[in-house]
């Protein structure tokens, strides 16, 4: 039998990769866990990443058509549901609230001023409901076809987004049935209208990543919107949660930016007043920074959707 000679590297000493590959391996130094330098680190480039999405936003497109001829076409009412959900909610909110709760509409009709608030919100819970579950429910098409995976809640979003305009149709009818007319300060929702989107989509992003990980979330989703609707000034004004106190009115419209969102629709269509700036900026900057932290979520998970499914 030859001898072995042994060899011991000097404290300190490196153990290079050519070293590794050289040396006998054995049961007792095998690696229990891939090595730090070499731990997978995804660096995320935004522009590249809005560019992909750019470059696939007819796939975009494509997935909202489908989702829209599923939903409707072999509906009885078709497209007349986008319509009846908020008319639902409206005359149930009008028989609750002023019969049993005496919600102060401030003047207006409160049919008028609950749909208003239900118009937003209408859009802020479908594209979460849809959205939430986009990945979920498209992981065939997602495993055989590459594309940016944001482009699934997105399409749900744009699908969303059809049916609210559906239903700003039906405003008008309101107003004229309630012989109201929208104050010129409505111009003011094109300022709306963003903060809108971006929280709708910073939520709509992290909950679809998140479900896919934890499908118990399916189940509680429609519980959680629930809760949510009352938590939202929804069917009553903003000022029956803050009670007129700035300082809670700002940290709820920090928590909370469809709170400050539809007291602005209401302010600028039915009073003819500006949005509240300060609530209204806080909101803003709030959905900026939870869309960032939902979006670095979502692309961190993507990596293992097809894994998990």
């Amino acid at each position: 039998m030859g001898s072995e000679l042994i060899t011991e590297r000097p404290p300190g000493d490196r153990v290079t990769a050519a070293d590794a590959t050289s040396a006998p391996a054995t049961a007792s130094d095998a690696p229990t866990e891939p090595r730090p330098e070499i731990w997978f680190r995804r660096r995320l480039d935004l522009r590249t990443q809005l560019r992909e999405v750019w470059q696939f936003r007819e796939l975009a497109l494509t997935l909202a058509e489908r989702d829209l001829r599923a939903r409707y076409k072999q509906a009885l009412l078709g497209f007349a549901w986008a319509i009846l959900t908020p008319l639902m909610l409206m005359v149930a909110f009008t028989f609750v609230f002023t019969r049993f709760a005496k919600v102060d509409s401030h003047g207006v009709s409160y049919a008028l001023f609950a749909y208003v608030g239900l118009l937003p919100w209408t859009f802020f819970n479908s594209a979460v409901s849809s959205g939430g579950s986009s990945i979920v429910n498209n992981m065939p098409v997602l495993n055989k076809v590459y594309s940016p995976r944001e482009l699934f809640p997105l399409a749900a979003i744009a699908v969303a987004a059809v049916d609210a305009l559906l239903s700003v149709l039906v405003l008008g009818v309101i107003f004229l049935l309630t012989h109201t007319a929208p104050h010129v300060e409505g111009l003011y929702v094109v300022v709306l209208v963003p903060v809108l989107l971006i929280f709708t989509l910073a939520i709509t992003l992290a909950t679809s990543a998140v479900l896919v990980f934890l499908r118990d979330l399916r189940h509680a989703l429609p519980l959680l919107l629930q809760f949510a609707l009352f938590a939202t000034p929804v069917a009553y004004g903003l000022d029956a949660i803050t009670h007129n106190s700035r300082a809670f009115l700002l940290v709820y419209s920090a928590l909370n930016p469809l709170g400050p969102v539809i007291d602005g629709f209401r302010r600028t269509l039915l009073f003819g007043r500006p949005p509240d700036w300060p609530a209204l900026g806080i909101g803003a900057a709030s959905s900026l920074v939870l869309l960032a932290a939902s979006y670095k979520l979502f692309k961190r998970l993507e990596t293992g959707f097809a894994d998990i499914a």
